[in-house]
């Protein structure tokens, strides 16, 4: 008996005659993430693709965990592949079964016979295999209408597969079958769930974050490290771009009006993460701006923010409400990250009242003051790289 992972695609399943990139797209994440566990082989059949471990004692708990955070992926089971009879069906289910079934004390057996030559019919697979279990383990009960414990057997064109209930995969589209994306990153909750939302719709990502030292700390970065990695458990590698923003707050801080000071530094901030999406060949810029959460953040500030850059913007929090983006941040795991004491550069020269229906007009006046061509080349020359990896 082998144990295989069967993976269900769900989105990919609706794709056309580009069905075949996606796939192999999801072929390469999934060895990806498998990978320090040791070699695996992957095989495509009706829609359903199987990961086979290569090493005896592959550690498949863990493999299933990693699978749980590739994109692309609706379900996945840990399955036992067996020889494609009745004979090897019932020599294995018992024992295959016997850590679902220890702690139940009633089942019902559900099959699918996708070869439909096979000699058995789904009803008659099920009676035959829930028999089998009903002498193996006494204790137990058919219970077809609310059982604790369904288990399934799948005769697929050349194997059998046993397993108990599917798991629910991550969902969305394999990291890479969008593009290439930067995020703006600060330590708080939001730009980790917003990166996270357009990984998951098959954009790769590239981070840009902007430090303020002596006024944000080291580890405010180091927490900034620490979000993009969690992740990354889901997304891949993410190239990490640091850039010095301190030089540029104090100009503004010196030479702008207060009421507008946070909107020149969001409108400088989006000029230098273009600038490097254009170095690295990528397509649009991600943040994770509300609408409304702040002052920052309302549909004339918002305005004015995009129309310093040429690229797209995603906003996948645009409609979110705050407790909609923390129920998220603790599902992906970077919520209790997100409230350490750290501030990053947003919160640093915060103005008193800010303007929350700024003009065009006003900004581009109050930035003449500014040389932005210099400030902007200076800081994206001293931009500090870091891959990172997912945890």
């Amino acid at each position: 008996m082998n144990e295989v992972l069967l993976i269900k695609m769900g989105e990919l399943s609706l794709k056309g005659l580009n069905r075949r990139s996606f796939e192999d797209q999801l072929v390469r994440n999934l060895r990806r993430a498998l990978s320090p566990l040791g070699d695996w082989q992957f095989s495509m059949s009706q829609s359903t693709l199987q990961a086979i471990p290569q090493r005896e004692g592959t550690d498949m708990e863990e493999a299933a965990a990693r699978v749980s955070r590739v994109f692309g992926i609706s379900g996945y089971s840990r399955s036992a592949r067996v020889g494609k009879s009745m004979e090897a069906i019932l020599a294995q289910a018992p024992a295959y079964f016997e850590d679902t079934l220890a702690c139940v004390r009633s089942f019902k057996c559900e099959a699918k016979r996708s070869d439909k030559a096979f000699p058995l019919k789904s009803p008659e697979i099920c009676a035959a295999v829930g028999g089998a279990l009903l002498d193996a383990y006494t204790h137990l009960r058919v219970d077809v209408r609310a059982p604790e414990a369904t288990l399934y057997i799948e005769v697929r064109d050349q194997y059998a597969f046993l397993h108990a209930d599917q798991q629910r995969g991550a969902g969305g589209l394999p990291v890479g079958t969008a593009g290439d994306a930067v995020v703006l990153i600060s330590g708080g909750i939001d730009s980790p769930v917003a990166a996270w939302q357009m990984a998951r719709r098959g954009l790769r990502l590239t981070a840009v974050h902007f430090a303020s030292p002596p006024y944000t700390s080291p580890r405010a970065e180091e927490k900034v490290h620490k979000l993009l990695s969690q992740v990354a458990s889901y997304a891949g590698r993410i190239r990490l771009f640091v850039v010095p923003f301190t030089r540029i707050q104090e100009e503004i801080k010196e030479k702008c009006p207060e009421d507008l000071f946070t909107l020149v530094m969001r409108r400088i901030m989006m000029r230098c993460a273009e600038t490097i999406a254009l170095r690295e060949s990528c397509g649009a810029l991600i943040t994770g701006e509300s609408l409304g959460q702040v002052a920052s953040q309302t549909l004339q500030a918002l305005a004015c923010t995009d129309a310093v850059v040429d690229m797209p913007v995603f906003r996948p929090l645009i409609g979110m409400d705050k407790d909609d983006v923390v129920i998220l941040a603790r599902k992906i795991g970077t919520f209790e990250t997100s409230i350490l004491p750290y501030e990053d550069c947003c919160t640093v020269f915060t103005p008193r009242h800010p303007r929350t229906k700024p003009k065009p007009g006003m900004l581009e006046k109050a930035e003449a003051a500014l040389e932005l061509d210099r400030l902007i080349d200076e800081a994206v020359a001293g931009v500090k790289y870091y891959p990172i990896d997912g945890e």
